[in-house]
């Protein structure tokens, strides 16, 4: 899995955003056992930036986290299964990080900010590839499957109380 960086907000440089990709993504696709080359691009920017992105897509003035738009809608059907993942195209998607926003939840949590930000790509990736977490089903689903790929980077459980 490839990453295309774009990177708006110099305060990015600090995190080898560039390694945290490969690493995520050698892991989400020997989960997921996923074959083929697939790419996903990354905006790397403030809270500015995501705050209007969230309020031109979402309807939500404020900014995220992460955000993500799918170029294939690869969601299921029946809450609790599967994406349709050979559906997936080469493409992914988009994905959009805001670094207040991030740098804060980190702190706040006793987190380091690299493996939030290894988290938020995870979550994001798989939203790509059409997991959710809309009903508790689909939540069970896609937090399993991000602790257990979490866990190969050596990151603790975020879900875990």
């Amino acid at each position: 899995m490839e990453f295309d960086l774009i990177i708006e907000d110099d305060r990015w440089a600090d995190c080898a955003l560039d390694d945290l990709c490969a690493r995520a993504g050698i892991e989400i696709v020997e989960a997921l056992a996923l074959e083929g080359d697939f790419e996903v691009s990354l905006l790397a920017a403030d809270d500015a930036r995501i705050a209007a992105l969230n309020s031109e897509f979402r309807g939500k003035p404020d900014a995220t986290n992460v955000l993500s738009w799918p170029s294939v809608d690869l969601a299921p059907k029946d809450p609790g299964a599967g994406p349709n993942l050979a559906a997936a195209e080469p493409e992914l998607g988009d994905i959009a990080l805001a670094y207040e926003t991030c740098a804060q939840e980190a702190a706040e949590q006793g987190k380091r900010f690299e493996d939030h930000i290894s988290h938020l790509l995870v979550h994001g990736v798989l939203h790509l590839l059409g997991f959710d977490h809309i009903n508790d089903q689909d939540a069970a689903l896609m937090e399993a499957l991000e602790s257990r790929i979490l866990a190969k980077l050596g990151i603790s459980d975020p879900y875990q109380v």
